[in-house]
């Protein structure tokens, strides 16, 4: 049997930070309330199956996907989880992507986990100020924080420059 996770079945709490900076950083995973039927059946099969593979997509974000369905299914089954990823919807490569499954690779989890992190802490610090101080916007976070200075130091400089002549 066939079922897809829709995506992330977890994240952290919008309306909290989640993260314990104090206790190693440690995360505060909710359900998403948006794919509760989806989860439900994910785990209503689960409870029935022998062996469940995880096959999201083979990126850091995929590998987290895989985690969190492997975190949450494991609750309620008994089932032996494998890790399968391919690069190509092929009948040869999915074939292999079986034949070679593994498992869940904690180091991109941890990769993923890290980049949320950092996305939580300038984010939710950083997009409360913007929202309160700049007009029309909403957010901003680690790549946005940074491509704002990069703007904003450069127009310094250009304003500041003063002409001179020079030979």
């Amino acid at each position: 049997e066939v079922m897809a996770s829709m995506g992330h079945i977890r994240d952290l709490p919008k309306k909290k930070f989640g993260v314990d900076v104090e206790n190693n950083f440690a995360l505060s995973y909710e359900e998403n309330k948006d794919r509760k039927k989806n989860l439900d059946d994910l785990k209503k099969a689960a409870k029935a199956a022998e062996t469940i593979y995880l096959a999201p997509d083979p990126d850091r974000e995929g590998e987290a996907i895989a985690w969190h369905l492997q975190e949450t299914l494991a609750k309620v089954s008994k089932a032996d989880f494998k890790r399968v990823t391919f690069h190509e919807i092929t009948r040869s490569a999915v074939d292999k992507a079986f034949q070679d499954s593994g498992v869940v690779d904690q180091d991109r989890v941890d990769a993923q986990q890290a980049r949320r992190v950092i996305d939580r802490i300038v984010g939710w610090q950083v997009s409360d100020f913007v929202r309160k101080n700049v007009y029309g916007a909403k957010s901003a976070g680690r790549v946005q924080t940074v491509a704002l200075r990069l703007i904003c130091e450069r127009e310094k400089e250009i304003q500041d420059f003063v002409t001179r002549e020079y030979w």
